[in-house]
């Protein structure tokens, strides 16, 4: 990587916090907040900024503010109109806006994202709102009705659940965060949001929109370690969703803090271990230019990166060669350099723990197939290809989440398959081949041991309104533009029986504003 004394650092120092609808200044202890992006030969982390380090006492009062904001249903905020709750989003959309250059900078430094990967990161955020708040209007216009089954008339809508925990992941700081948090708000919930470890300096911009654009206590911001913060709200029994992209080990510790459990509504997206299939008669280029991109894009830490490649014996040696360098040719440097494919990573640890991986494959019989994989730094680990990998490696089990690819070869499509079906996973698969009478079989059975197959292409979330879920211990819930609105809602209604005396009140109420649930208010 080149010299880069004289690079200018984004610095930002925040001591700002957002609870009861206002803006507060930190009188406390700060956590420091660094970049891997080494600024000297020695490769030492660079301090940008820093930012609260907050405790027990102000995640509880945040919590109260969120439950005194949704007030079991009675609050402002979820008993407000459909089309004021659209109109706070869009105050919040074109503030945020006025942010994009400061966010996409950040994303950059604090987690190593691509120029380009960043802004998209940013962008989508965007456009993931724009459709959400256009897919909770269809969703309401839908229900501006009535409908009549067995002398009852019944006016359905969606109601909010309460008050949410909302804990997003470092390599998706903001958008998948934001998957969560603006359904969860759009359909009248309350949150708490702490943002990840890493990540966390770009919502700083962010907090004056959030307290300009939404009423008192609807969203509360606080920054800190989980079990100063998330534990304690859970232990109080107060929260209705625990909405958490991450890792299931997380998921359940802060289940089982929640005293009451049997009405703890869960939506996460958690770890998985995707593997592309490939078929002897797959088109070799295509395969590895979408594998390249499936397992290596942002280094490879995506819940959707392929994790392991299944290739048929046949094509194997081709495969391998091909695919071992093209890996080798991919550029690695600073996120903003052009051309630059791979980054340093952003967790201290993660070089190491992937070194660790590559050397007990090697000791269990893989070798690597690529010349420079493995080559360590301190803030980075050359991608690896290894082969071959079999269950006795601790990478065929473990969700690597970063630049390590574990190739391993059949004859019987039956062993990838068995491999699946056994999996704690179940997120997606790769399938690459041609031949229909072969792939249909297969997409039959790949269809009940994932969510998603992605034929002929590498596995990913978008586009934002297909369903993003998975099986097994990938994930609790759908997440999509328009699945999460149902995500963070219940259907809830009003009944009637059809008679003169009810059919006249409902008529009076239709036409007065008395109520904003009982409305056929159409909204354009």
């Amino acid at each position: 990587m080149k010299n880069l004394e004289n690079t200018k650092i984004p610095y930002l120092e925040s001591s700002s916090y957002l609870t009861d609808g206002k803006l507060l200044d930190w009188r406390g202890d700060f956590s420091d907040v660094y970049s891997n992006i080494a600024l000297d030969k020695n490769e030492n982390p660079t301090k940008i900024g820093r930012i609260p380090d907050m405790d027990e006492n102000s995640a509880i009062a945040a919590l109260d503010s969120a439950v005194e904001a949704f007030g079991r249903g009675k609050g402002v905020w979820p008993t407000m109109k459909v089309k004021e709750r659209i109109a706070c989003m869009e105050i919040f959309v074109k503030a945020m806006k006025t942010k994009r250059s400061i966010i996409i900078e950040l994303l950059m430094w604090e987690i190593g994202k691509t120029t380009n990967d960043a802004t998209k990161e940013f962008d989508r955020t965007v456009d993931y709102i724009l459709d959400t708040i256009e897919a909770y209007k269809k969703l309401d216009r839908k229900s501006a009705k009535f409908d009549k089954q067995a002398n009852i008339h019944a006016h359905i809508r969606r109601g909010p659940l309460g008050v949410i925990l909302c804990l997003g992941p470092y390599n998706y700081p903001l958008n998948e965060t934001f998957t969560l948090l603006i359904p969860a708000l759009i359909m009248g919930n309350t949150a708490i949001f702490k943002p990840a470890k890493l990540g966390v300096l770009l919502i700083a911009p962010l907090l004056e929109a959030f307290e300009e654009a939404f009423p008192k206590g609807v969203v509360n911001i606080l920054f800190g370690r989980g079990r100063k913060i998330a534990a304690p709200i859970m232990k109080t029994g107060k929260v209705d969703v625990l909405a958490l992209i991450g890792h299931s080990s997380s998921a359940v510790t802060l289940q089982d803090l929640h005293p009451n459990k049997n009405r703890l509504r869960l939506v996460l997206g958690l770890e998985a271990k995707n593997p592309a299939i490939i078929l002897p008669d797959a088109d070799l280029e295509l395969t590895i230019n979408e594998c390249i991109s499936g397992s290596l894009s942002y280094n490879g830490q995506r819940c959707t990166a392929l994790k392991i490649i299944y290739v048929h014996e046949l094509v194997k040696d081709e495969f391998i060669k091909k695919f071992s360098r093209k890996v080798d040719e991919l550029k690695y440097g600073l996120p903003w350099e052009v051309g630059v494919f791979l980054t340093p990573l952003p967790e201290a640890s993660k070089p190491q723990y992937i070194s660790d991986l590559i050397d007990d494959a090697v000791s269990k019989g893989a070798k690597i197939m690529n010349k420079k994989g493995g080559e360590l730094k301190k803030n980075f680990c050359f991608p690896a290809v290894l082969y071959p990998v079999n269950d006795k490696m601790n990478l065929f089990h473990e969700e690597q989440f970063g630049p390590v690819i574990p190739i391993v070869s059949f004859t019987d499509i039956n062993e990838p398959l068995n491999d699946m079906a056994n999996s704690e996973y179940g997120q997606q698969v790769s399938l690459f081949g041609r031949d229909v009478e072969k792939l249909g079989p297969l997409i039959d059975n790949l269809a009940n041991l994932v969510c998603r197959v992605n034929l002929n292409s590498s596995c990913q979330r978008g586009p934002d309104v297909y369903p993003f879920t998975g099986r097994k211990n990938s994930a609790v819930g759908t997440l999509s533009v328009f699945d999460a609105l149902r995500a963070f809602s219940i259907r809830t209604f009003v009944a009637s029986k059809d008679n003169p005396y009810n059919n006249k009140i409902l008529e009076e109420l239709l036409d007065s504003e008395y109520s904003n649930f009982l409305s056929t208010e159409y909204l354009l």
